[in-house]
C-alpha cells in the first residue's frame, strides 16, 4: 500500500496543474451538492417537499370517501385548485393530504369550459400553497407533474414543456401547456411545477383515446388560475357545436373557394347555436365582424364578445347567411397506388356495395360494414345514417344510386350526434381515423 500511494504521488506531481484544478472543482461541487442529477442541493429538496406538501386528494363527501382526484393548495392555503371535471356537480368534498390528514371543503367557484374549479377550506391546517411562477414556461423548459395519477398519491414525474401555449378547444379562449411529464388518469388537478418548485399550471388532460399517457400532456396556465381565484375570468359561452376545420379537400367538395371557418359537425338540441337556426353541415366563417380562418379563432373571439348579441355569419349551400347568436353570459356554475399492373385498369367509380357497405332497403342507415374495406378503414361504422354527400342532403333513393367516382364528405347521424367522415377508395395512404378523443385542432388525430 506505501508503495501504491508513493507512485500515486509522483503521477499526481506529474499531472499538468491545468488538468489538476478543473478536477478539485468537481469533486468539491459533488461534495456539497450531494452529485445527484437535476438537484440543487437542499434548496431543491425542500421545494420539492413543500410541492408535495402543497399536492393534495380530492374524495367524495360522504361515508365511502371514493376517489376522485388530485388538487393543489393555493395562496395563504385557505384556498385549494382543481380541473372542473374532478369536482363535476358537487358542491363539498374531502381535502387529504400526503401526511394523513383531511379537512372539508366547499366548491365556491366552477369553470366547467376552462376546466377550473376553486374550493374553499375553513382551516390553513396544511400550510402554504404554491407560489405561482412568473412569465410562463418556455420551449424545453423542464417540468415536473405532481399528484395521485391512477390514485398512487405523492407520485412525481419529469418532462420538458413540449408547447407553451396550444389551444385544444376550438371554441375554448385557453391555451393549455402542453409537456411529456407522465400523467394518467388521477393526476388532473395536481400541479405542474418548475425545477424551483414555483407553480406552472394545474394538469387537466391526455391526448389519447386510451386514456393512458401517450407523451402528450396538457396543463392549465397558472395565469387563468390566477384569473379564476381572483374572480375576473368572464364565462364562456357554451354554443353546443362540435366543430372540426375546413381542410384544402374539405372546403372543395363541398364547394368553398378557399379552406377557411369551421365545419359544423353537430348541434346540441336547444343549445346558442341550435336557437340561431345553425344546422349540421354549416361552416362559421365570423362572428361579431371578425373572420374565423382557423378552430381557434373561434375561441379566441368567444373570449373578448362581451355578453349581448352578435352576428355570425355561416356557409350554407353555396350562399352566406347571417343569423344573430346570443352570447349573453350565464351566472358562474358550481400508401402511394402507382400504376397498375398490366393487365389491369384502375376502377373508375364504386357503388356502395363496393365500398363494402350495405344500407338497410329504403333507408340511408348502414346496416352492414365489411370490416377490410376502404369505408370502414375511413370511420364509418354501423348504424350511421348518412344524411349528406358533399354538403347535399341525400335521400334513400339517391343515396342507393350514388356512384363514388372521388373523394366523398359523409355527414352521417351515430348515436343522436353527427359528424363528418371522408371515403376516399384512391387514397394513397391509410387514413387515421379517430375512435375516442385528443387534440380537438388536429383533425388527423381526433373527430370532434
Amino acid at each position: 500500500m506505501p508503495q501504491m500511494k508513493t507512485r500515486s504521488l509522483r503521477r499526481l506531481r506529474r499531472t499538468p496543474l491545468l488538468l489538476i484544478v478543473p478536477l478539485l472543482a468537481l469533486l468539491a461541487v459533488m461534495s456539497l451538492g450531494g452529485g445527484g442529477p437535476g438537484r440543487a442541493g437542499n434548496t431543491a429538496a425542500s421545494g420539492f417537499d413543500h410541492a408535495l406538501d402543497a399536492t393534495l386528494v380530492l374524495r367524495e363527501d360522504d361515508e365511502g370517501r371514493g376517489f376522485l382526484g388530485s388538487a393543489t393548495l393555493w395562496g395563504d392555503g385557505d384556498r385549494v385548485v382543481t380541473a372542473a371535471h374532478v369536482v363535476k356537480e358537487r358542491r363539498s368534498v374531502i381535502v387529504e393530504d400526503r401526511h394523513g390528514r383531511s379537512a372539508p371543503a366547499q366548491v365556491i367557484a366552477s369553470d366547467p369550459r376552462r376546466d377550473i374549479a376553486v374550493l374553499a377550506l375553513a382551516t390553513t391546517m396544511f400550510g402554504p400553497g404554491l407560489v405561482p411562477g412568473s412569465g410562463g414556461p418556455l420551449t424545453g423548459d423542464e417540468v415536473f407533474a405532481l399528484g395521485a395519477p391512477l390514485q398512487a398519491a405523492g407520485t412525481v414525474t419529469r418532462g420538458i414543456v413540449s408547447v407553451p401555449a396550444r389551444q385544444v378547444e376550438p371554441n375554448v379562449p385557453l391555451r393549455l401547456i402542453q409537456h411529456d411529464a407522465a400523467i394518467n388518469p388521477g393526476s388532473s388537478g395536481g400541479p405542474l411545477i418548475d425545477a424551483d418548485g414555483r407553480l406552472v399550471g394545474i394538469n387537466t388532460r391526455i391526448a389519447d383515446g386510451t386514456r393512458l399517457f401517450a407523451g402528450i400532456g396538457y396543463a392549465i396556465p397558472v395565469a387563468a388560475v390566477s384569473g379564476m381565484v381572483a374572480g375576473k375570468l368572464s364565462p364562456v359561452p357554451d354554443l353546443g357545436l362540435a366543430l372540426r376545420p375546413v381542410t384544402g379537400r374539405i372546403a372543395r367538395l363541398i364547394g368553398l373557394e378557399k379552406p377557411r371557418g369551421v365545419l359544423v359537425d353537430h348541434v346540441e338540441s336547444r343549445g346558442r347555436g341550435w336557437r340561431a337556426g345553425v344546422a349540421a353541415g354549416d361552416v362559421l366563417l365570423s362572428l361579431a365582424g371578425r373572420p374565423i380562418m382557423t378552430p381557434g379563432d373561434l375561441g379566441m373571439i368567444l373570449g373578448e364578445v362581451t355578453g349581448g348579441t352578435s352576428r355570425l355569419v355561416i356557409w350554407r349551400a353555396g350562399s352566406e347567411i347571417a343569423v344573430p347568436l346570443d352570447l349573453d353570459p350565464r351566472p358562474a356554475e358550481i400508401g402511394a397506388l402507382g400504376a397498375a399492373p398490366a393487365g389491369l385498369q384502375r376502377v373508375q367509380s364504386y357503388g356502395w356495395a363496393g365500398l363494402g357497405v350495405t344500407l338497410a332497403p329504403g333507408t340511408r342507415r348502414v346496416a352492414a360494414l365489411t370490416q377490410t374495406s376502404p369505408a370502414w378503414a375511413a370511420g364509418l361504422a354501423e348504424g350511421d345514417e348518412i344524411e349528406a354527400v358533399n354538403g347535399t342532403e341525400v335521400t334513400a333513393l339517391s343515396l342507393a344510386a350514388e356512384r363514388i367516382d372521388g373523394p366523398r364528405l359523409l355527414r352521417v347521424l351515430r348515436h343522436g350526434r353527427r359528424l363528418h367522415v371522408m371515403v376516399d377508395p384512391w387514397a394513397t395512404r391509410r387514413p387515421d381515423v379517430p375512435r375516442r378523443g385528443a387534440n380537438a385542432l388536429d383533425p388527423a388525430v381526433v373527430v370532434f
